[in-house]
């Protein structure tokens, strides 16, 4: 019989945030896999959990994907976890957890932690809708494009950004988006935890006078105003694919362009089915 593959949560800075379910499930599976074992071995030690651990990350992630598969074929219990946070949240883990479905592999999520949905809870921001787009390309073209592309969206836009580049992110974002409202938060759940809001052109010019800027950035834009129904001969199943292939789930690109040409979502999907 095989084992489990439990994904848990573990915290993003204070170490006190870790459920007592996570807890316990590190402490009796046979294996904790973890992207840096050092980093781990430092939250293990603070429960006096001592179980073995292995590495699996991006740069090992396929042959090491294949050792713990056998090992949960072998009947091992299993734990996946990041540095920080929820695993699979623009982190490795992927290959694992549907390689493990795809063999009749039970996987129990342990929730917990999760930078995006700590910083959106306290941002001020509406969450009724929201797209979350990981981290953004390194180079400024792609930026730009994937940034125009998600500009229609109505829906609060959550990004990852690192430090040395947010002063050129801010600066994009407010050459394609324009004067929206945009919410930074800086190390969460950490000493120097920090919210930032105002306008792109506002916090690029308050961050530019530190001295540097440090820690893991969440990056929240404030969704568009409400513009009148916009006119665009684009054929509704190439102005719809074109949104899919830009990240945005099929439903919230129904209702993206239903929106755009004064339609309805339910219009838009007859049209695109009709024979």
């Amino acid at each position: 019989m095989s084992g489990t593959l439990y994904v848990v949560a573990t915290p993003i800075g204070n170490l006190e945030d870790i459920s007592a379910r996570a807890i316990r499930i590190l402490g009796e599976v046979d294996l904790i896999a973890c992207e840096d074992t050092r980093h781990t071995r430092k939250l293990l030690d603070r429960y006096g959990i001592s179980r073995p651990l292995v590495s699996y990350h991006e740069h090992n992630e396929q042959p090491r994907a294949a050792e713990l598969l056998g090992d949960l074929q072998a009947g091992k219990n299993i734990a996946l976890v990041s540095d920080a946070g929820t695993p699979l949240i623009a982190d490795p883990g992927y290959r694992l957890v549907e390689q493990a479905r795809e063999q009749g592999i039970t996987v129990t999520p342990v929730p917990g932690p999760c930078a995006l949905i700590a910083a959106l809870s306290a941002s001020g921001l509406p969450t009724d809708s929201f797209l979350f787009h990981g981290f953004l390309p390194p180079k400024q073209g792609q930026r730009r494009k994937l940034l125009t592309e998600l500009k229609t969206l109505a829906a609060t836009l959550i990004f990852y950004e690192a430090p040395h580049r947010i002063l050129e992110t801010l600066e994009d974002i407010a050459a394609t988006l324009g004067e929206r409202r945009v919410v930074l938060a800086r190390e969460l759940t950490k000493i120097h935890e920090e919210f930032l809001r105002g306008t792109p052109a506002e916090l690029r010019s308050a961050l530019a006078e530190r001295p540097s800027v440090k820690g893991e950035i969440t990056v929240m834009v404030a969704r568009g105003e409400a513009t009148e129904t916009e006119s665009d001969d684009t054929p509704l199943d190439a102005a719809v694919e074109k949104l899919i292939e830009a990240g945005v789930p099929r439903m919230e690109a129904l209702k993206t362009v239903a929106r755009k040409r004064g339609l309805s979502k339910r219009d838009v999907y007859k049209k695109l089915h009709q024979p």
